[in-house]
């Protein structure tokens, strides 16, 4: 299955990338599976994307948690909480 991912804010500055189009293995199929694989890429992944950190997701520009399905084309982002004021 190919997905578009997308970074922003202090994710895309550790990870040096704001985008890239992937191709998951068979059996990945959640935001939270995405995430998990990302991880294993070494360490700059496991440390901007770790479970520990507070990250938002979003699958197709919707938020989103890591049970949610992700399908053929689909775009996952990860950001980090916004605040504002």
């Amino acid at each position: 299955m190919n997905i578009t991912l997308r970074f922003f804010a202090s994710v895309r500055e550790a990870l040096g990338s704001s985008q890239e189009t992937v191709t998951l293995p068979a059996g990945i199929d959640t935001v939270g599976q995405v995430r998990r694989h990302l991880m294993e890429r070494g360490e700059k992944w496991e440390q901007a994307l770790s479970e520990q950190r507070a990250l938002r997701m979003a699958c197709n520009q919707v938020m989103c948690g890591p049970d949610q399905v992700v399908e053929e084309g689909a775009e996952v982002a990860f950001f980090p909480p916004v605040t504002g004021g």
